[in-house]
């Protein structure tokens, strides 16, 4: 793939320099976050009840050459009574030149606090095999050292934690999905910058109100703060119809706007999806972003015992 202009040049460059210095954001945001908790928190793990698929898939800033294109698959399932869930989860992440796969098994450990409180522990082991093609891009100065080098499945270790405490109507987590600050790559001469993963904490909460006997309100947020970036906030409401119908609205903090529907197709099946509508400076060169997920819970009850959509 070849980057049309000198804008998308720069611009691509800016963003893969951020994701490999870590100067920026480098875990791959979701808008529909609240379906995907698993993905920063391995205390979630096994919460449903049941065993539950899930997959999504995102493609940020349409219309601009390189920009993030990611999908993730995730599995995961409490092991009978015991209080143990284990899990799976498998991300695929492209900016630009990079490519990152993600892949990290979760496990967790339940104790029942009181008749409507449960509080889980989770760990998380995997690890990201990274590539980088410094060849899928036009550079004004071609001589530069720096993309001389191309970066072939590195692989960087992984291991996390997060506490997550929830009954049927609310939620609250803290995580920190790697502790490990691992280096993407290290030139002995001198000559390159060091690209480093840093510790990413996530604060995340939801609470469903119900306002009668056909509509459910769920206001939900996640923060998450990275060593030499600026907090980022999301803060989401979604309503539920008949325990049918979801839809919603969503603010991320200085990046943007979004709105989210779903539809719980059968007992068991719902699909979701999200628009974001960019609100900073690179409004000007994309179209927005989309978002399309995919769950299927495996229950022993025809139904979750309360709609609470996370």
């Amino acid at each position: 793939m070849k980057f049309k202009n000198n804008i998308s040049v720069l611009l691509m460059m800016v963003f893969v320099g951020l994701s490999l210095k870590s100067y920026g954001q480098q875990d791959p945001h979701f808008t529909q976050y609240m379906y995907n908790t698993m993905s920063v928190n391995p205390g979630y793990t096994g919460s449903t009840g049941g065993l539950t698929l899930a997959s999504l898939a995102r493609v940020q800033w349409v219309g601009l050459d390189g920009a993030p294109q990611t999908q993730t698959f995730s599995a995961h399932s409490p092991i009978g009574y015991s209080g143990v869930g284990v899990g799976l989860n498998f991300m695929n992440d492209k900016l630009g030149p990079a490519n990152e796969i993600f892949i990290d098994g979760n496990v967790s450990y339940t104790v029942r606090l009181s008749e409507v409180g449960n509080f889980a522990v989770g760990l998380r082991l995997g690890g990201t095999i990274l590539n980088v093609d410094w060849n899928r891009g036009d550079f004004r100065d071609k001589a530069d050292d720096a993309f001389a080098q191309n970066i072939n499945n590195d692989f960087l270790p992984t291991i996390g934690a997060g506490f997550y405490y929830y009954t049927d109507k609310s939620y609250i987590g803290l995580s920190v999905p790697n502790f490990l600050e691992t280096k993407h790559f290290d030139n002995s001469n001198g000559q390159f910058s060091v690209g480093k993963e840093r510790l990413h904490y996530f604060l995340i909460g939801g609470h469903v109100f119900d306002l009668n006997s056909t509509l459910k309100l769920k206001p939900a947020f996640i923060a998450k703060a990275v060593t030499g970036s600026p907090l980022s906030f999301d803060v989401s409401v979604n309503a539920l119809f008949h325990d049918r119908f979801t839809a919603g609205l969503a603010y991320r903090w200085d990046d943007s706007v979004s709105g989210l529907l779903g539809f719980q197709i059968t007992n068991r099946f719902f699909m979701g999806y999200a628009y974001d509508m960019t609100t900073s400076n690179y409004q000007s060169y994309n179209n927005g972003s989309h978002e399309l997920m995919l769950r299927y819970d495996f229950l022993s009850g025809a139904r979750l015992k309360s709609p609470r959509f996370f």
